[in-house]
């Protein structure tokens, strides 16, 4: 069965702005925030770092940030789904803007993960490319303009897109988790993102390069826990097909 994701939830992608102990590092410090402000948390590292942080965390969903669809047998250097869950990943992004996918590519790798009980975290662009995977049942879409992504000074994703996107996929399927992320810096544009509809933000950069991102990862999961509070109960969602 998949992991079941309490909502609104929070999202900390890595990439690959640290690497070994700072990694921990960040994962114990989200971890410790996810205890305190009783919040679930996504965690998405690079696979070599998997398995030490689920080994050291006991609060986070930890995601890799990519996975081939071979089975194992031959295949050197692809990525192999069991190897992932294996070392303790729980899901997969695909098609996130650095790491670009074709439709059957994205399908390939749902189906996939859903064999082995992982979740999908799916990325879009478009209002159009969001429909399209959409109709793909990922359990959660994080639709973000491209050209905000990365700590490029554009912003944050305009309310309107966020509306529609949030529109569009309820009517397609209404148990995807809807996430925004692209742009976020602060604590407040995660309270606000919530606020609109959204099930959980999230941030790469934002924490990456912040002054002091031990201190970012509290605030941005602290205003997940104000955003849940100001909401009231609405009950959990379940990330499943």
């Amino acid at each position: 069965m998949k992991k079941k994701i309490r909502t609104p939830y929070f999202e900390i992608g890595t990439k690959n702005y640290i690497y070994g102990d700072r990694v921990l590092e960040y994962a114990l410090a989200a971890d410790k925030a996810a205890e305190k402000y009783d919040i679930d948390v996504l965690f998405i590292c690079p696979a070599v770092e998997i398995r030490r942080v689920v080994e050291n965390t006991k609060n986070l969903i930890v995601l890799a940030p990519y996975m081939d669809t071979l089975r194992p047998g031959r295949g050197m250097a692809d990525i192999l789904p069991e190897a992932l869950k294996a070392a303790g990943a729980e899901g997969v992004v695909v098609n996130h803007c650095e790491k670009p996918m074709s439709l059957p590519q994205i399908k390939a790798t749902i189906d996939r993960a859903n064999e082995l009980d992982m979740l999908v975290f799916a990325c879009a662009d478009s209002v159009a490319e969001t429909k399209a995977i959409a109709e793909l049942h990922p359990d959660i879409i994080n639709p973000e303009p491209s050209e905000l992504i990365g700590g490029t000074g554009g912003g944050v994703s305009d309310m309107g897109y966020v509306m529609e996107v949030i529109r569009e996929i309820r009517k397609i399927d209404d148990k995807i988790l809807i996430e925004q992320a692209a742009g976020i810096t602060n604590g407040q544009q995660v309270y606000d993102f919530i606020m609109a509809g959204s099930e959980a933000a999230g941030a790469a950069s934002g924490i990456m390069n912040a002054d002091d991102p031990i201190a970012m990862i509290d605030e941005m999961i602290g205003a997940v826990r104000r955003a849940k509070d100001d909401l009231g109960t609405r009950g959990d969602i379940y990330a499943e097909q």
